[in-house]
């Protein structure tokens, strides 16, 4: 039994994370994992300004606009919000392309909920980029690891562990950069418990919902921590309790939980070293179908479209059991997405497209692309069988089965997907990523200028960085 283990026989997990996150001196962070980290808040201030003139930005944006100004910094906007309301915003940004990372595990999208967090808080009262950086990592520690505990059951039942798990990670970053002692911090993620959400109901539709998860998540760790800090009284066991997060989150599937991941190797085996950087804007269940599909695709060879569609008979796709609700069900819906986000979510779409123009970028995501009639063609003759041999959640698998007309079959399997922990994208890779993202909204210069800015954060203080996001493209 580990040491984190023998203190939850006589403490609540609430009280170990307390713990090691007020505790921790940021010297004690690896140089590796602080590396990385700025690499991860990178990526996801590159997808940020991509999101810039999509429609989604442009409504919600307004929508927080009515609930008045402030001098919160929203990403290429400008000090425009209030703390909170710059918070859900930023998430909106770093989120909406479902561009941004994820951790394999926990199956959540942490980075899109701790950074505009952390951000917010530190500029607002004047840390340093250390502690920013610091928060973060810490908040990213505890959303993987609550999301891990479920172990994919938050998803079978219909909740999105980036806004329900990401809660418990922002609160513990707000407690951090406020100072908020052991106690006050186990309060804070009592608090937490009743503010947690995100549901997978947007899957039917392709609604614009999920986009709101992490910036909502961002918001509740604020409030909970800062109504902890004045005194609020919050259960003390919001993770194991009778009617914890788990018990009332996970109903049947309570039993495959393992809340000893929640704490496991606490501070020696750092979560953001498993966190997957995202090579496709899609999500991160279909990657490797996707890289399946592309590899045939150059396979088929350069003939027409039409006469590729005419000359496929049938795809199936192999795809972990648990992925199944999210991107290859309703099958109707998912062959004739109504939407970019509805067909970033669907496997016949992806692989579609994949075999037919061997590639999927944002520019697969437009409104002329989704209307490709081939591509809808191919899409209608793409079906799913679940993958006996799959790693998941340690790996999203994926393999992809082309049946043509004259009877030979052509098949692609990736094991790893790409950009995994244990097939990773480099930090070079990150920095061509971003690159690639930011200048669609801004200038070459301006690209580089934030990317030098978020690359040396722990050099500066949090309020610089805040005012270089704020400058507007």
């Amino acid at each position: 039994m580990n040491a984190p283990e023998q203190r939850l026989a006589t403490e609540n997990i609430s009280d170990v994370l307390a713990r090691f996150t007020t505790t921790l001196s940021a010297d004690a962070i690896p140089a590796a994992v602080r590396e990385r980290a700025k690499y991860l808040i990178l990526d996801a201030v590159g997808i940020a300004y991509a999101s810039q003139g999509y429609p989604y930005e442009t409504v919600s944006l307004k929508a927080l606009q009515a609930f008045g100004n402030g001098p919160a910094c929203v990403i290429g906007h400008g000090r425009i919000l209030g703390m909170r309301d710059a918070v859900l915003m930023n998430g909106i940004l770093i989120h909406g392309l479902d561009y941004d990372d994820t951790h394999s595990r926990g199956v959540i999208h942490a980075t899109a909920s701790l950074f505009p967090t952390a951000l917010a808080v530190a500029d607002h009262d004047g840390a340093s980029g250390v502690d920013l950086l610091t928060a973060y990592i810490l908040g990213m520690e505890i959303a993987t690891r609550v999301g891990m505990v479920a172990q994919g059951g938050f998803h079978q039942v219909g909740f999105h562990p980036t806004g329900v798990a990401g809660a418990f990670g922002c609160t513990v970053a707000t407690a951090r950069l406020r100072g908020l002692d052991q106690e006050r911090t186990v309060m804070a993620q009592g608090i937490a418990l009743s503010m947690a959400s995100g549901s997978l109901e947007f899957l039917e539709d392709g609604a614009w919902t999920k986009r709101m998860h992490p910036g909502w998540a961002g918001v509740a760790g604020i409030t909970a921590a800062t109504f902890a800090e004045h005194g609020y009284i919050g259960p003390r066991r919001p993770y194991e309790g009778r009617f914890g997060l788990y018990a009332s989150h996970l109903g049947d599937r309570l039993a495959q939980a393992d809340l000893g991941l929640a704490t496991e190797a606490l501070g020696q085996r750092w979560q953001i070293e498993e966190v997957a950087i995202k090579p496709i804007p899609a999500c991160h269940f279909t990657h490797a179908a996707a890289d399946a599909a592309i590899a045939l695709s150059r396979q088929l060879g350069g003939d027409a479209t039409a006469d590729r569609v005419r000359r496929i008979r049938r795809v199936c796709v192999l795809v972990p059991e648990q992925v199944v609700k999210t991107v290859c069900e309703p099958v109707s819906n998912k062959r004739r997405p109504a939407n970019s986000y509805d067909a970033q979510f669907s496997i016949p779409y992806i692989v579609a497209t994949g075999l037919l123009k061997g590639r999927f970028t944002i520019d697969e995501l437009e409104e002329e692309a989704l209307a490709d009639a081939a591509v809808l063609a191919l899409a209608a003759k793409v079906d799913y069988q679940v993958d006996p041999d799959s790693t998941f959640p340690r790996h999203y698998t994926g393999e992809v089965i082309v049946e043509m007309e004259n009877g030979s079959v052509l098949r692609h399997r990736e094991a790893v997907n790409r950009g995994n922990t244990d097939r990773p994208l480099g930090n070079d890779d990150v920095l061509a990523k971003y690159m690639e993202n930011a200048t669609r909204a801004l200038s070459q210069s301006h690209a580089q200028r934030v990317a030098e800015a978020v690359l040396t954060l722990d050099q500066h203080d949090a309020r610089a960085l805040a005012a270089i996001f704020a400058e507007k493209p």
